[in-house]
This record gives C-alpha cells, sequence and structure tokens, in this order.
C-alpha cells in the first residue's frame, strides 16, 4: 500500500496524525498559527501577539509546526541575525480554519458565559 492510499483516521491512537492534531490545537500552536496568518512575524513580535506565551513555549510550539510542514523558519544572514516565521501552503489554509473558529468562539462568548454560569450555579456543592 502506497503512503497516499492509506486512510488516516485521528480518532485510532496509531494514526500519525494525532501528534500534528496536538500540535494544532495546543494553546499556543493555535494561537502563532492565527497570528502568523496576517503575515511574516520576528519571533520577539509572534510573541508580543500571542499574549501569555513564555519564549520556551512558543520556541517549542514553532519547532513542532515547522517540522509539520506548516511554519517556515527563514534565517537571514544580516548582523544581527533575523529570525522571521511565516505559513506554508498548508499552514495558511489551516490558520484560516482556525481563524474561522476563534472568530466562531469570540462572537458566541456571551452564550458560553452563560451556559458556564448556568452549569456553575447547577453544580455547586
Amino acid at each position: 500500500m502506497t503512503e497516499q492510499e492509506i486512510e488516516y483516521d485521528v480518532f485510532s491512537s496509531a494514526c500519525p496524525s494525532r501528534p500534528v492534531l496536538e500540535d494544532v490545537t495546543g494553546r499556543w500552536g493555535a494561537l502563532a498559527l492565527g497570528a502568523l496568518a496576517h503575515g511574516p512575524l520576528r519571533f520577539n513580535e509572534l510573541r508580543r501577539q500571542v499574549d501569555g506565551v513564555s519564549q520556551k513555549m512558543l520556541a517549542q510550539s514553532l519547532q513542532a509546526l515547522e517540522r509539520d510542514g506548516l511554519v517556515l523558519r527563514d534565517v537571514q544572514s544580516t548582523f544581527p541575525l533575523k529570525v522571521e516565521y511565516s505559513l506554508t501552503p498548508t499552514g495558511a489554509v489551516l490558520a484560516g480554519k482556525l481563524l474561522d473558529l476563534i472568530g466562531y468562539l469570540t462572537t458566541n462568548m456571551p452564550a458560553i458565559l452563560t451556559a458556564q454560569s448556568d452549569y456553575d450555579e447547577a453544580h455547586a456543592d
């Protein structure tokens, strides 16, 4: 069976798409992809946009997304050294879908907050 004939099933624990899904849907991976959807950014620019992420977590997330073929790391041999991150074509498509999800959540936050409050009241000890 060739690679193109393999059926991938993210619900199967052995599927290689599982770790990629974790990279993409983790808090920092999703936010980094969303931020890069607006264009290339240097590391510190990206870190400022993704408020709350540590340098270590952002670096790990970007490295995983680069390995997955979703992010490009461009090292420019200038002085000082300049490193810029951007999306691959696959990453750009995925980032668009994530931005749709983020937009949906943002728009529906009043209903979500009400549901959370109702749940908390119903389950208070």
